[in-house]
Order: C-alpha cells, then structure tokens, then sequence
C-alpha cells in the first residue's frame, strides 16, 4: 500500500500551512481495517436500493479499476514477494543450521566456536542494502508516476472538501456541488478521461481514499493536496476517511459512482436549475411550502445551502438535490422517506456525536419539513 500524504502535488493554500501533529501509526492502521468492516455492513442494504449501477461492495486494494491504483498494486506485490522470499530463505537456513547441527546421542563435545566470517558478513551487508535500493527505486519510480502528472486539457476537475463527518464535492467548471457521492465518467482507451481532485479540510486531518480508484492522499486544513484517478470501469465504488478525525470517524463514508460519458453529462445536467418537484416526489403542494416556511425559520438554514431560499450556510451539506442522493449522513442510513424523517428529529440515533442537533419539532412541523425535503430533486 502506498500513501501519498502530499498527493502528486502540495501546495500551501492563502491561509498559510497548518503546523498539524498527525495522529499515531496505530489509528492509520486501525482506519484503513475500518474501511472493509463498514463497507461489509452497507453493502447488502445498498445493493438493495439499486442505484449507481453495479455496486463493488468490497473496497480492496487488489482489484484496482484505475491507473494509480493499479501501479499501487504491483508495487505491493513486488514489495510481498521480495518480503516472502527474504522469509523463506531466513527460515530455511535457520532450520537447516537447526537440523543439521542439533545434538547428536552421546555426543556431549563443545562445538567449534566460530568468531567471524569475511564472506558471511559481506553477504548480510550487501544483500540487504542491494534490496533496500531496489525496493527504494521501485517506489519512488510509482510515487513519480503518481504525482508527476500534468493535467490533460479534457480532464475533469474536482474539489472534495473534508468535514467532520462528511465530504463536500465540488466542480467548479460544471457548476455543481453536491455531497457524500462523487460522480464520475468512465475512461477508455479511445477516450481517456482522468479527473484530477483537489483536497481540503474545513477542520481537521482526513484522508480520502477509495481502495480500487487510488491510494490514501491526507485532507489537511490550510493545505491543498492533490491526486488524480482514471476509472475504466462503470459502477458504484466505496471509500472512506482513512485518517481517524473524531467520534464519527467510522461513519465518514465516500460512494463513487462511474458513468459511461453521457449518462454522466446527463447526471451533471440534473443537478442545475430549480430543484424542488413536488409532483415527482408526490407531495401535497400546500404542505411541501408549509415545509418550506418551516426551513427557513429554522437553524437549517445557518448550516445548510438550498438554491431558491435565503439558506447559504456552508456548515452542513448542501441539499439542494438531495433525494438524489442514495444515503445520508455520509452512508450512515439510506436516504428513504423514513430514515430522512428520523435523520431531521434526531440524526444522533444513526450518527451519535454528529454535530448536527435535534431539531425539536413537533409532530407537524416535523412531517411538513420532511414532505418538503422529499421535494428537493
């Protein structure tokens, strides 16, 4: 596994670089043993839902769909079998001396003592900084491959923001922000199509990483990372903060959905223009607006964007295509009608210590601003 704390690229953003003390290794290990856990457990109701295409519920690193994640695999399995054969050798000459020179019955003479060896101490020198070179080449030849790149003229840009505990996604020349699923176009060897994305915190150290797509790139505030991906395969791919940056950590979850290229030209399209179809969600009109008046007179609308209304916070999500969405909560709960309602009464029951409050409605106020939620398309 190679992680790429700079990206293929680091620069200092306007703010200045951010003296972070990174967590320990341990945590590093532990989040990326958190990803297939999370993932085994919401990739059976995600199938179920149906959206994205073919969903790979497994996020491994060994059935690389992209380019970098493919060099990051044959540098892993170069890495496992110069490991594997500097064990087995190791083993194998420590169980022969074993064997070959154990006690014979009867036989209680001191063995010879034996103080050096030129030839021996030549070869446990050489041997070992012949393969640290090789190993030390072979990286740096995949680390340059994956930062080295120049940005081709059709490539698509992307700005993933990290949040405690969500991913804003950003594309600045489409002209679209949505949240928790990055979209994608498939690449082809007759149209290649990289997107090349731009990593932020808004608050602590993440790191985004989808196992088939790329390696672990860090999220840190004040700095911009970046990293490139080139998926050649259509579907629905998991990820995860691999960085453990709070409580809810485990739940920081990432959909990347992969798109022949004019089905993903038609998604960029739905997501501008007016949004809110009451018809389509089949929602009374008259409590959809109630709803609405019920937004807007709310706390929803200091955290929370929604093209239309007078809401423009940048703390929450923004939900102005929201039932396009699959899950919420960044993969905590599917996004039906049901656990949309739970979410807005208490989003503690699906992500306790998530920074968003119980919004203490009553009973009506609850279901208005629910039906005026499921307008939002």
């Amino acid at each position: 596994m190679v992680s790429v704390p700079g990206g293929w690229d680091s620069r200092e953003s306007e703010g200045g670089r951010a003296d972070v003390q990174r967590p320990r290794v341990a945590r590093r290990v532990l989040a990326g043993a958190v990803v297939a856990v999370v993932a085994a457990g919401v990739s059976s109701a995600l199938a179920e839902n149906g959206a994205g295409g073919t969903l790979h519920p497994v996020p491994s690193m060994f059935a690389p769909v992209s380019s970098p994640a493919e060099s990051i695999r044959e540098l892993s399995f170069l890495v496992a079998a110069i490991s594997a054969g500097i064990f087995l050798t190791v083993s194998g000459v420590l169980f022969w001396c074993v064997w070959r020179y154990r006690q014979q019955p009867g036989d209680d003479r001191e063995p010879p003592q034996v103080y050096g060896s030129n030839p021996i101490e030549w070869a446990w020198t050489i041997v070992p900084v012949l393969i640290v070179l090789v190993l030390f080449l072979a990286t740096a030849r995949t680390i340059n491959e994956l930062q080295a790149s120049e940005v081709p003229e059709n490539a698509l840009n992307v700005t993933i923001v990290g949040h405690q505990w969500w991913w804003e996604i950003r594309y600045p020349d489409l002209g679209v922000v949505t949240a928790n699923e990055l979209h994608l176009p498939v690449s082809s060897d007759a149209a290649k199509r990289p997107t090349y994305l731009t990593l932020e915190s808004q608050d602590v150290i993440h790191s985004f990483w989808i196992p088939q797509l790329a390696g672990k790139t860090d999220v840190v505030p004040n700095r911009r990372n970046l990293m490139w991906v080139e998926p050649t395969v259509t579907g629905t791919f998991l990820g995860q903060c691999a960085e453990y940056c709070g409580t809810q950590h485990a739940k920081m979850l990432l959909r990347v959905i992969v798109h022949e290229p004019a089905d993903f030209e038609s998604w960029a399209a739905s997501q501008k223009g007016a949004s809110a179809d009451a018809a389509a969600a089949g929602v009374d009109p008259a409590i959809a607006a109630a709803g609405r008046a019920v937004f807007e007179r709310t706390a929803c609308i200091n955290c929370h964007t929604l093209d239309g209304t007078n809401a423009d916070g940048r703390f929450g999500p923004d939900l102005s295509r929201l039932m396009s969405r699959t899950t919420i909560g960044a993969g905590a709960a599917l996004n039906t009608p049901q656990n949309l309602r739970a979410w807005v009464d208490d989003p503690h029951q699906f992500k306790p210590g998530v920074l968003m409050p119980a919004m203490k409605l009553d009973d009506a106020e609850l279901e208005q601003l629910t039906a005026f939620l499921l307008t939002l398309r």
